[in-house]
C-alpha cells in the first residue's frame, strides 16, 4: 500500500525537473528597465545599435545564427585567448559587415545587464536566447600575478575576474560611426 502511494510522488519528482524551464522573470515595478528595447536600432542585419552608447553590437553570441528573428544554435565558448581569436577571425572574414568588432570591456557590457530581470538579465527582445551565464570582456584585472580577466554573467553571479583558461561565451561590440 504504501508503495503504491509512493509511486505517483516519485514519478512526479522524477519528470518534473525535465519540465521546467527557466523562464526569464522581470520586477519593472521595483528596477524600471535599464536598457529598454526602444534604446536600441535594429539595423536589420543581426546587429543593433545603442543610441545611448552609440556601441553597435552583435544580436546574438559568437556560435549563434541570427536568422532574421533570433538567435538560432548554441552559443560557443571560448578560452580568453581564442576569444580574442575569434574577434579577429570575424574581422578577417568581412562576414559582419565591419572589420572593427572587438570583445567589449566591462563597462560596455555592463551597458546592456538588465538590473531588473534575471535568468538571464538582458533584454530577450534586443538580444534573444542569451544563455544566463558568463560573457568575456576585455578588462583584465590590474596588477593580478594570475592575469586574470573579467568576465560578467547575465545569470546572478554578477562581475568575477576568471582565469584566461576558462570558457566563456562572447558578444562582439564595435563603435558605431
Amino acid at each position: 500500500m504504501r508503495i503504491a502511494l509512493f509511486l505517483p510522488l516519485l514519478t512526479a519528482l522524477t519528470v518534473a525537473p525535465a519540465a521546467v524551464l527557466a523562464e526569464q522573470r522581470c520586477d519593472t515595478s521595483q528596477h524600471p528597465l535599464s536598457a529598454p528595447t526602444e534604446r536600441f536600432v535594429d539595423n536589420s542585419d543581426g546587429t543593433v545599435t545603442d543610441s545611448a552608447s552609440g556601441l553597435m553590437w552583435m544580436r546574438c553570441a559568437l556560435g549563434q545564427a541570427w536568422n532574421g528573428e533570433t538567435c538560432d544554435g548554441e552559443a560557443k565558448a571560448y578560452a580568453w585567448p581564442a576569444a580574442q581569436a575569434a574577434a579577429d577571425e570575424v574581422n578577417a572574414s568581412g562576414e559582419h559587415f565591419f572589420n572593427d568588432w572587438r570583445v567589449p570591456g566591462l563597462r560596455d557590457l555592463a551597458l546592456i545587464i538588465e538590473r531588473g530581470c534575471e535568468d538571464p538579465r538582458i533584454n530577450l527582445s534586443v538580444f534573444p536566447n542569451t544563455a544566463s551565464d558568463f560573457f568575456w570582456t576585455a578588462s583584465a584585472r590590474e596588477d593580478d600575478p594570475d592575469q586574470r580577466v573579467y568576465a560578467l554573467s547575465f545569470g546572478p553571479e554578477g562581475v568575477e575576474p576568471h582565469a584566461p583558461s576558462l570558457a566563456h561565451h562572447l558578444r562582439l561590440v564595435r563603435t558605431a560611426k
